[in-house]
């Protein structure tokens, strides 16, 4: 059986989401846990996050086998292993054929300026950078939207089959001490956010201009390689087409018996 796990992390507390040897990841912990309870299996997360990158709605596919079937049991176990670093907010049955990663159609990440100085209890979860331009920056994100070739955008080292992507939207806002950067995309190369983000502050700054990322985004010329930093940034949001999660009624036999059964419990406590 398939299932679909929806949780949120705090970035600060990991060495990035995907599994590595001899340190603490998001994916690492699951696993671990999940091999606790009698489940071996390997997880999909969405995307991979870097350290210090949070999320507030990571989305992972595994397998789990037929003497889990109370999935609100397994959830509620499993979340006492985790411990608080991990939240998770919904374990759901999906169709054998949805894969977190392949299946998703669009992926939103939101970054988060403080015009604040942060503090000890925010530092980790803001970045501070003070005198924003909002004007400009809404003005110069709007370049971005598109299909573009992201090469300039992407961290070195980074290797994949094409670094074209997709962004739909860029909206820019400000919400009383914060400004708010989103990003909807169909996906990103490494670092790509934090790349851009980067690029339109220092456009915000009077550094540099809507021509110079132009001329970035067209290859023309590598201006800027410097990211900003990964304490202000999560994963917000993925986005499926909704056929994948219709298939509440090939397991509804399951539901039943545990109910069933739990009543025969109830029954025999009585």
């Amino acid at each position: 059986m398939t299932v679909k796990l929806t949780l949120s992390y705090n970035g600060s507390k990991f060495n990035g989401s995907a599994i590595q040897p001899k340190t603490r990841t998001v994916q690492g912990e699951l696993e671990k846990s999940l091999k606790f309870l009698g489940i071996i299996t390997k997880t999909v997360f969405s995307g991979r996050t870097d350290k210090d990158v949070h999320s507030t709605n990571q989305v992972v596919s595994f397998q789990i086998p037929s003497f889990w079937e109370n999935i609100e049991k397994l959830k509620t176990t499993l979340q006492k292993l985790l411990g608080d670093d991990i939240f998770l907010k919904r374990l759901e049955y999906v169709s054998d054929d949805f894969h977190a990663r392949f299946s998703a159609k669009q992926r939103e990440y939101r970054y988060f300026v403080s015009l604040k100085e942060t503090n000890p209890f925010t530092k980790n979860y803001l970045y501070h950078h003070k005198n924003i331009n909002l004007e400009v920056l809404q003005k110069a994100s709007k370049i971005l939207i598109g299909q573009h070739n992201f090469l300039y955008f992407s961290k070195s080292g980074s290797e994949p089959k094409s670094t074209v992507r997709e962004i739909y939207d860029v909206k820019i806002y400000q919400y009383k001490d914060f400004v708010v950067f989103k990003f909807c995309a169909n996906s990103y190369l490494r670092s790509q956010i934090r790349l851009m983000v980067d690029f339109l502050l220092k456009i915000s700054d009077g550094i540099l201009d809507e021509e110079d990322l132009r001329k970035q985004l067209s290859l023309q010329t590598h201006i800027s390689k410097t990211l900003a930093p990964p304490n202000g940034l999560y994963l917000t949001k993925i986005r499926y087409n909704q056929k994948i999660f219709n298939t509440r009624k090939k397991y509804e036999h399951l539901d039943n018996d545990t109910k069933r059964d739990n009543g025969e419990k109830r029954d025999d406590r009585k």
